[in-house]
């Protein structure tokens, strides 16, 4: 059979064609065909004139591949998190009667060509390196070897079912390559670049247009810096230090290398330097980051965050008061520090939190605590700690929000009142949608 190479088409099939590359891999692949393992997806690769010539499957990664882990450089918990950034050529097979010269390191390098594309627009995130096992008592993986695939080395002879391992002797030779020019610094760094977030879901929306913006609530930070040789905006520094730790950078260092690792169009939304000279925005380096947080007033910084955030989570309901104590920072001759914070309960994001004196106990925070925050139409829940007139009176009349505080027999006249009211007694919330109470 005469095959034009040039002229192959590889595509994903399509789902009426599903059952038809199921029978054909079962039915001709040495190892049979049951389902492919995780996110997956299915190719055929077709003359011109239709006629199937390769099946390609691709699914989920193997979760040990000391080889692949050691070729990478990631840890543990980077791999835990980054797998899914991994895709194995589960199958491969030339369908019978189609084996002409240089047909199968064609099709591999077509596939693998239009891969990172293709996963992310199914599954919402790309991926960045290819592996396959090839057992090499049957194939010499010539035809991986032709498309540019990098062999790292043998299996350990271990196989999976059932989620146990077990050992069967059998080892094949590890292949993997490349879809992305720097998937290796990617998979390996610290944190992955925004542009590379898997599509997971976003703690907050990074798009700083939004209103009301990041840049808008962090401009009413107070800028302690001298005027002379000032080069990056202090709302743009902070703003790169915020993204950066909601995406979860936990140093200084951390930080610097993820602003370095921001493309143009992010540095220019985070309000950063534009250089004439270089012709491109400029991100603030790690020693500027450092020194600009440590000379900020930290309790601006945290409301305005706190603000932002809470606009971030405007579809939650309940504001929670609680408060904890802050694991090791208990020294010698001293108390625990005790923060006293602020987050919302559908989202889980910290709104605002507030440090208790030495002096004084959780009951003095709570109204520094919830002053800046517009709680409008809200529900303040908190423990029976902050179950107190002045508190409620604040939530409801200073706020215009309703509370929902407990009450423990120790408030033994409260406790007895409540207790014998009937439930008729209670009228729905002024603040619920702008309704006034029903009569009778």
């Amino acid at each position: 059979m005469k095959i034009n190479l040039n002229s192959l088409v590889v595509r994903p099939i399509t789902a009426a064609e599903e059952n038809i590359w199921d029978e054909l891999m079962a039915t001709h692949h040495y190892l049979g065909f049951r389902t492919l393992v995780g996110e997956s997806l299915k190719y055929v690769a077709q003359t011109p004139e239709g006629k199937w010539v390769a099946l390609l499957g691709w699914g989920c990664a193997a979760l040990k591949n000391r080889h692949r882990d050691a070729w990478i450089g990631w840890s543990e918990e980077q791999k835990e998190k980054r797998l899914k950034f991994i895709v194995n050529n589960q199958r491969f097979l030339v369908l019978p009667g189609c084996s002409v010269p240089n047909l199968a390191s064609k099709v591999l390098a077509e596939n693998t060509r239009r891969l990172f594309k293709d996963w992310q627009e199914i599954y919402g995130h790309p991926v960045l390196v290819a592996e396959t096992f090839v057992d090499h008592h049957r194939f010499a993986g010539t035809c991986y070897r032709a498309a540019g695939w990098l062999p790292l080395g043998k299996t350990s002879g271990y196989g999976k079912n059932a989620r146990v391992y077990y050992y069967h002797g059998q080892t094949k030779t590890i292949f993997v390559l490349p879809l992305h020019k720097k998937a290796r610094q990617i998979l390996s760094a610290p944190f992955l670049p925004p542009e590379l977030n898997g599509g997971e879901k976003a703690l907050v929306d990074l798009n700083t247009a939004c209103f009301p913006g990041l840049l808008e609530h962090l401009a009413t930070v107070s800028d302690p810096r001298k005027k002379r040789g000032i080069r990056h905006p202090q709302v743009s520094i902070l703003a790169v230090a915020v993204c950066a730790l909601l995406s979860g950078a936990k140093s200084f260092v951390a930080i610097g290398e993820w602003a370095a690792g921001l493309s143009q169009d992010i540095l220019r939304r985070l309000g950063c330097r534009y250089s004439p000279r270089l012709k491109r925005y400029v991100p603030p380096s790690e020693p500027t980051l450092r020194r600009t947080l440590q000379s900020v007033d930290a309790q601006e910084v945290d409301q305005a965050v706190g603000i932002w955030l809470f606009s971030q989570g405007r579809n939650g309901q309940a504001v929670a008061i609680d408060g904890k104590t802050l694991r090791g920072s208990k020294g010698a001759g001293k108390k625990p520090v005790c923060l006293v914070a602020a987050f919302l309960q559908k989202e889980k994001i910290v709104i605002g939190q507030r440090e208790v004196g030495q002096k004084t106990n959780e009951i003095a925070a709570f109204r520094p605590l919830l002053e800046p925050l517009p709680l409008e139409g809200k529900v303040v829940t908190a423990d029976a700690l902050h179950t107190q007139t002045e508190n409620a009176r604040f939530v409801v009349e200073a706020k215009k929000a309703d509370y929902l505080f407990p009450v423990k027999q120790n408030q033994r006249n409260l406790y007895e009142a409540i207790k014998d009211l009937a439930e008729e007694d209670f009228s729905p919330s002024v603040h619920n949608c702008g309704q006034r109470p029903r009569k009778g």
